[in-house]
């Protein structure tokens, strides 16, 4: 296990080489942090509403969980397995490959062992976070990785505009602060810079909020979508749906009704929710 020390120091950038021991080290590849933010720097800049948050999306009672011990408790002992199926991450791998470019930096965040990043694609850096650090290390990807509990503290100690791109997979139903997360990402995000939030109808039940336990996968997409809304400067959200094998899907009204309400049965159906700081930059 790793901690983050209470005195940390900076969080710098090098490039170290990668080395197959890393991956065996929990600690080789962690980050040390301080405090990053540029209060003072936004102060002389001028006051922006950029990464306000404008309204609360949830209530009180649906930020609620079954499970009310320590996250970090759950995710104690490591998983090493894929919790959505062969199908979803193809999808997810796909839709990385339209979105992504090799000269990204990359935040994987309430990640684990796997990123689902195309493994033909060398990213510039990819940084990893989640509530294990044995699962963490074990990802090839990460060049470096934290350990934070996001339901306890939702600050992230990373420089403003730092990163190109965002990643969430099949994480966002445990955000209990969904709000002040999203606001955050905003703010590490550089201009032009990309969220990418993937799920499906997998969850661990006891510990998924309130609002997305009783949701439908509509009402689910839609409150993902509001998640964006919420913070000012984000474009407006496109959202991608794909219910089930598109190969053998049945194209009928029914069944589309059937799969707007997630009451598919199946191959794990794939939704993702896209978008970007301040506008989509357009790559030639």
């Amino acid at each position: 296990m790793i901690s983050i020390p209470q005195s940390p120091q900076k969080w710098h950038f090098p490039h170290p080489q990668k080395s197959k021991s890393s991956s065996l080290n929990p600690q080789s590849r962690t980050l040390t942090f301080s405090p990053l933010f540029s209060n003072a720097q936004n102060a002389a800049n001028g006051p922006s509403s950029a990464g306000r948050i404008k309204r609360l999306v949830l209530t009180q009672e649906g930020r609620t969980k079954l499970d009310n011990y320590p996250d970090r408790d759950f995710y104690a002992y490591p998983r090493f397995v894929t919790h959505v199926d062969n199908n979803f991450i193809s999808k997810l791998k796909n839709l990385y490959g339209e979105i992504l470019r090799p000269e990204m930096e990359i935040l994987d965040l309430m990640s684990s062992w796997v990123s689902h990043l195309p493994e033909q694609v060398a990213y510039k850096k990819v940084v990893g976070h989640g509530l294990n650090a044995q699962e963490l290390a074990r990802n090839p990807r990460f060049d470096y990785f934290f350990v934070k509990d996001l339901n306890k503290e939702q600050q992230l100690e990373i420089q403003d505009s730092s990163f190109d791109a965002v990643l969430c997979t099949v994480s966002v139903q445990y955000l209990q602060h969904p709000e002040k997360v999203f606001a955050e990402v905003f703010r590490v995000l550089r201009p032009g810079g990309v969220f990418v939030v993937s799920f499906s109808n997998r969850m661990f039940y006891e510990k998924a909020i309130a609002t997305w336990r009783d949701g439908t996968a509509y009402s689910r997409v839609q409150l993902v979508v509001q998640y964006f809304q919420c913070v000012e400067g984000f474009t407006q959200p496109q959202v991608v749906r794909k219910l089930g094998d598109d190969d053998k899907q049945d194209k009928s009204i029914l069944s589309r009704i059937a799969g707007l309400l997630g009451l598919l049965s199946g191959a794990d159906p794939f939704y993702a929710v896209i978008a970007y700081k301040n506008f989509k930059p357009v790559y030639e």
